[in-house]
């Protein structure tokens, strides 16, 4: 993680009471999700738009989309991504 997004990250983890230290999965997910109801969450496993890991259950228009990379074991958000879950 770059040190610009060090703070905000703890100060989220903080708020939504998500304890990473020993990683996290889809209870984390639902967590954040919960913390995070005014987006919608949705993981994909792998670049293909059918294999939805975790789908939150916000209503939002508003979307955060992750991208989980099973050998690194590791979520990176989709930055520019086409709007999948209508």
């Amino acid at each position: 993680m770059g040190k610009c997004m060090e703070k905000p990250v703890k100060d989220l983890l903080k708020a939504s009471g998500v304890d990473l230290s020993n990683g996290g999965g889809s209870k984390e997910l639902e967590q954040i999700q919960e913390y995070h109801s005014d987006y919608k969450i949705a993981v994909f496993d792998g670049l293909n738009q059918d294999r939805v890991m975790f789908s939150g259950n916000s209503l939002s228009d508003k979307k955060l989309y992750l991208l989980y990379n099973s050998d690194d074991r590791h979520y990176n958000v989709i930055t520019r991504a086409v709007n999948y879950m209508q």
